[in-house]
């Protein structure tokens, strides 16, 4: 059962963002000062990656643990409405998936970097991402993952 009324279920749901989330700008401003440029969210390109490094032919996707069904100790299925839980971050998975084959398809490197990823113990934590990131973008990968 759900401690929170829906009315504020609802309100509390209204305020979660699509983007600039707090692990996608911790991100953005650790790549910043390492030097890359980048655009953000594309709505040209196929699911509209958070970061576009068109220099390098690459973008990356800061993805929600819980949105994007991580399987990590972040996403926990809700005990109430499980189905429409269920069904809903599937879709969510479906739609990853064919955004990453079309971005592959037009050529683009596609780097995923999980909100787990960005977590705890904060200032250490992104520094290593975002090296991780960077030495990506310097490379000649194509499809990467940073858990």
């Amino acid at each position: 059962m759900d401690v929170l009324t829906p009315e504020q279920r609802r309100h509390c749901m209204t305020r979660i963002k699509a983007r600039d989330t707090k692990p996608e700008v911790l991100l953005r401003k650790a790549l910043f000062a390492l030097g890359f440029r980048y655009r953000l969210h594309d709505r040209r390109l196929p699911g509209t990656p958070d970061l576009v490094f068109p220099k390098y032919r690459a973008v990356v996707f800061v993805n929600g643990c819980f949105w994007h069904g991580h399987d990590c100790p972040l996403f926990v299925v809700p005990q109430t409405n499980t189905d429409f839980w269920l069904q809903k971050i599937g879709a969510n998975r479906a739609r990853d998936r064919r955004a990453v084959s079309s971005l592959r398809r037009m050529g683009w490197r596609v780097l995923t970097v999980w909100e787990c990823a960005l977590r705890r113990p904060a200032q250490v934590r992104n520094l290593v991402v975002a090296a991780k990131t960077a030495r990506w973008l310097g490379s000649q990968g194509g499809l990467a993952e940073i858990p």
